[in-house]
């Protein structure tokens, strides 16, 4: 995977929910698809998903959020600070050719530096999209908070767990892609992360819109503790990860 696809799948805010693999094609998803399509029909299913994002020993005490008409709901209090839930597809960059995929379910865990400093910009996107606000539009309004600093960096340390084996992270990954964490970072080169070169298991994504770059370090185990395999056509043979 190179770092121009990983270029293509930067979220908003709070994730790269589809960081493997070429994007689909620019016409597969040209509008909003019905609302119901982003919706689940069982929430105790959507709260499971979401919950497997992380170990249980982390996921059991976060709060949980669930996605409604009217955008993301908390179902579930939490005592440890974490919270989590299951991104959907204008989690991508608005320009992605994904952005509208129905199908793309990324469940997240975020530590309490993310959910203070990240998950508020998700949220407001998805209640900009749920009011119909168009694609064009979104950009407009992330350049206007970027630009009047409404938008910040997230803050040291933010990150968020992705070990869910239950998504689907867009029809590049075809799935749950890989079991990884993710960090935010100041809007860096990867080389200050020694990530993005042969050997090294980090791989960097900076955001064409958002003053971050996301850093996604690939990890052995889903959450249910199974072991990940990573000896696929998708392999990544260029990072020094060995399962």
């Amino acid at each position: 995977m190179s770092r121009t696809v990983c270029r293509l799948v930067v979220a908003l805010c709070v994730a790269v929910i589809n960081p493997a693999g070429v994007s689909a094609r620019q016409d597969a998803y040209p509008k909003m698809a019905p609302l119901e399509k982003y919706l689940s029909t069982n929430q105790s299913a959507e709260i499971a998903m979401a919950r497997s994002a992380a170990p249980a020993s982390i996921s059991d005490k976060a709060e949980v959020l669930v996605l409604g008409a009217d955008g993301y709901k908390s179902v579930v209090k939490g005592t440890n600070g974490f919270v989590c839930y299951v991104a959907r597809s204008w989690d991508n960059d608005v320009d992605n050719a994904e952005f509208w995929n129905p199908k793309t379910r990324g469940p997240m865990c975020l530590n309490p530096a993310a959910v203070r400093s990240a998950l508020p910009y998700y949220l407001q996107r998805t209640k900009w999209v749920l009011s119909g606000v168009s694609r064009a539009e979104i950009t407009d309004r992330i350049k206007a908070a970027v630009a009047a600093k409404a938008i910040k960096a997230p803050e040291s340390g933010a990150m968020s767990y992705m070990l869910s084996k239950d998504g689907y992270l867009g029809d590049g990954a075809g799935g749950p892609w890989y079991p990884h964490v993710m960090f935010w970072g100041p809007p860096v080169a990867g080389a200050e992360w020694g990530a993005d070169v042969p050997g090294s298991p980090i791989i960097s994504a900076p955001s064409d819109q958002m003053p971050f770059t996301m850093f996604f370090i690939l990890v052995r185990k889903w959450s249910d503790g199974t072991l990940a395999t990573y000896g696929s056509a998708r392999d990544r043979p260029d990072v020094g990860f060995v399962p």
